[in-house]
């Protein structure tokens, strides 16, 4: 019997207990692989820690930015953050679903609600960077229409950069121009889940 679970993604407050629960997931997740990959272990729980407490997400919050939590069926299970670098570009940060939530859509779902946000702050252009061993991660930006360029920062743990004209974008909104697209809280995508 087939069950239908639905995607939402909605604007949180970046100091939320969901928003902070979220992001000590991702972190925990990018930084365990970067250790096991280059040293053999899991984050040191006191730098995890450390790590986690310095950088709260303050830059996503308004005016200049936005996260957006998805939720499956009501629970949250992802994130993306936009936050704008100038008047016209935006970054994407923090993209993020759940382990036991991937390959049911939310992903794409994400990206394109952050891109969605990142036009209605003003930004013709979005911008990120990622790391060599995040594949899933450059896939997804691929697939997604973004392109690789030359590095736009000095992120000491990017290997690659990748950038988006949202102007010429498709999807929700992109034809209207930066102003008019639709709330991310309004986006909703259904899956069906055996």
């Amino acid at each position: 019997m087939d069950t239908t679970e639905a995607w939402t993604v909605a604007p949180e407050p970046v100091g939320s207990p969901v928003a902070a629960a979220l992001w000590r997931a991702y972190y925990t997740e990018v930084s365990d692989r970067w250790y096991l990959l280059h040293e053999g272990h899991r984050t040191d729980p006191a730098e995890l820690e450390r790590e986690i407490a310095a950088d709260p997400g303050e830059g996503l919050a308004p005016p200049a930015g936005r996260l957006l939590v998805a939720r499956y069926g009501g629970t949250p299970a992802g994130m993306a953050g936009v936050r704008l670098l100038d008047a016209t570009t935006a970054e994407l940060k923090r993209v993020f679903v759940a382990e036991g939530m991937r390959g049911r859509g939310g992903a794409p779902l994400l990206v394109t609600a952050a891109e969605d946000a990142a036009r209605a702050l003003g930004a013709t252009r979005i911008v990120l960077d990622t790391r060599r061993d995040l594949v899933e991660a450059r896939t997804l930006y691929a697939r997604l229409g973004y392109r690789e360029t030359p590095p736009h920062n000095a992120e000491p743990y990017a290997d690659h950069w990748f950038a988006k004209d949202l102007l010429s974008a498709s999807g929700p909104g992109a034809a209207a121009g930066p102003r008019a697209a639709a709330p991310a809280s309004s986006r909703t995508a259904r899956r069906s889940a055996p």
